[in-house]
């Protein structure tokens, strides 16, 4: 029997439909994320395991709706699917297969269903989302949208019963990578007609929208790109907090999230005005490092 199926019986999962389900899921998360569903299959508990990928699955298939085609096609698929999720909650049944595991994993683990609901009610901030005037409007995209989004999965890494701290830590954790992410992924935002460093940063360093579109490296845009970066850095170490609030058979996965964080963020600053142009992303050897120092202190903990 290999892992997955291992990981399926330990989660009680034992429909064969439903183990389908699940299959399919991890397929998806592979497809769009190969890093992130190695490091969940290698440092997760099996119990764990399929709930992971099944709150992975519907981030993600909420967030590419949010993110695909024109902007009335986006907010009726997007619609469609709030109302096709919530009447699952509602009645704990559902025939689409991208909605039955998420069910069954919040069935197992009720805390899930109130971040589900929080992530569904804030996905609209996301729909005609277009860049920031201000840095308090970065801050509000955190709490509005970044933070439910993270707190879908975070949630089943946190503590049992209450996670009011935690939630404070991952809220640091999160600005701290939803900023990164937006600084490493400026050229395909521009490209799409966001800019997601507010306004207001790129006037008080004397950048307009055109230097970036242009991909001009000028001190003052390296400045601007070294601000965000420490901006970053400064909230990862204050978001490290979050492994020391999760139990022991998680940290390996939480620490690998916010290893992997620190990593882009190096290989950013590395980058300079390249980022300009194209993301940058962590060193290999680098990665696997990380990944097999945490599977060891996983592998240690199962044993």
């Amino acid at each position: 029997m290999g892992r997955w199926e291992r990981a399926l019986d330990a989660a009680g999962v034992h429909d064969t439909g439903l183990r389908a389900d699940y299959g399919r899921q991890r397929q998806q998360v592979a497809e769009y994320k190969r890093e992130v569903a190695l490091a969940v299959g290698l440092l997760l508990p099996d119990s764990m395991l399929p709930h992971v990928i099944a709150a992975a699955a519907f981030m993600h298939r909420t967030d590419s709706l949010l993110d695909s085609g024109p902007s009335a096609d986006r907010r009726r698929a997007s619609s469609d699917w709030e109302r096709e999720v919530s009447e699952g909650l509602a009645t704990g049944r559902s025939d689409h297969p991208e909605i039955r595991p998420l069910l069954n994993s919040t069935e197992a683990h009720p805390v899930l269903r109130d971040r589900v609901r929080d992530y569904l009610a804030a996905a609209a901030t996301d729909l005609d989302f277009a860049g920031f005037a201000t840095e308090d409007d970065y801050q509000r995209y955190v709490d509005d949208y970044s933070l439910p989004a993270f707190m879908v999965v975070a949630t089943l890494l946190g503590p049992d019963g209450d996670q009011t701290e935690y939630r404070a830590a991952c809220r640091t954790f999160i600005e701290a990578s939803q900023r990164l992410d937006f600084v490493n992924d400026l050229a395909e935002d521009l490209a799409d007609g966001r800019l997601t460093i507010p306004v207001q940063t790129l006037a008080a360093y004397g950048v307009t929208r055109t230097h970036l579109e242009q991909a001009r490296s000028v001190p003052a845009v390296l400045a601007l790109l070294t601000d965000q970066l420490d901006r970053v850095d400064r909230a990862l170490t204050a978001g490290r907090a979050v492994v020391g609030l999760v139990p022991a058979r998680h940290r390996p996965m939480v620490r690998c999230i916010v290893g992997v964080d620190e990593l882009t963020s190096a290989a950013a600053r590395s980058a300079g005005g390249t980022l300009l142009r194209r993301p940058a992303s962590p060193a290999k050897l680098a990665a696997l490092r990380l990944l097999g120092r945490e599977y060891l202190q996983a592998w240690r903990h199962r044993g």
